[in-house]
């Protein structure tokens, strides 16, 4: 059935309806067409990248969608997060192999609309370890804006990219390397805020569409340092606490 209706996105152009309003989070696509484990051997430093895919179902009544704030958190089961983990900061272990993106243009797989193309400017404005005291917890914000030409709104019910996360293998083995790249990690899509003009109201989504977490070799969110919302909103509650 999942493959039927992937075949027909490809021959349409049509994006495939998700559940619920909300936010989604999965390895190598979005939604219910990516996969929510990740697993490596950790034995080589070359290879593709691993790709996360954040995306989101659009919400009702937008008149112009200007760019998009977001929330990721990195969780672990270890006391400390490991090296091969910690990003951008000062001596950083692997300081350089997480880059950010919101250009699906060229991207191999369509399973989700892509509303601005090759258009949004862009990427990793902190990564913040510790985060909020917590050794075994991380914080990536990102942010994107796109120019005000391409400003419009999205279509309700229909799941949309937001942003994808490439994750490389540098540092993993040999001298230099970075350790613990066999420990479970969890990541979770904590929040996208869509933004629109001033005056007009922003729309900040902070529950899962389907499913805004995924493991890394097995990392169970429940186990780890994050905390995984569970509690089901009405997406009308959602958009009247927070435009």
């Amino acid at each position: 059935m999942k493959t039927a209706l992937l075949a027909l996105v490809m021959l349409t152009g049509f994006a495939l309806p998700a559940s619920a309003a909300g936010v989604n989070l999965s390895w190598d696509d979005c939604g219910m067409a990516g996969t929510e484990n990740r697993t490596f051997a950790c034995d080589v430093n070359t290879g593709a990248s691993f790709v996360l895919i954040g995306s989101y179902v659009a919400p009702e009544g937008s008149t112009a969608i200007t760019g998009m704030e977001v929330v990721v958190d990195f969780g672990t089961t270890v006391t400390d997060m490991p090296s091969w983990w910690q990003f951008y900061t000062s001596g950083a272990c692997r300081r350089t192999s997480l880059t950010a993106s919101a250009d699906f243009a060229n991207y191999p797989y369509f399973a989700c609309r892509d509303l601005w193309g090759a258009q949004a400017t862009g990427g990793v404005t902190a990564y913040i370890q510790p985060f909020n005291n917590a050794s075994c917890r991380s914080r990536l914000r990102l942010v994107f804006a796109w120019p005000s030409d391409y400003w419009s709104p999205v279509e309700s019910g229909v799941e949309y990219y937001a942003f994808r996360l490439a994750i490389s293998r540098d540092g993993t083995v040999g001298f230099g390397s970075c350790g613990g790249c066999l420990a479970p990690v969890a990541i979770l899509l904590n929040e996208i805020r869509l933004t629109q003009p001033f005056g007009v109201g922003d729309y900040r989504i902070q529950h899962a569409a389907d499913r805004n977490h995924v493991s890394w070799q097995g990392g169970d969110p429940s186990q780890s340092c994050l905390y995984v919302p569970v509690r089901n909103s009405t997406w009308g509650a959602i958009k009247a606490q927070y435009r």
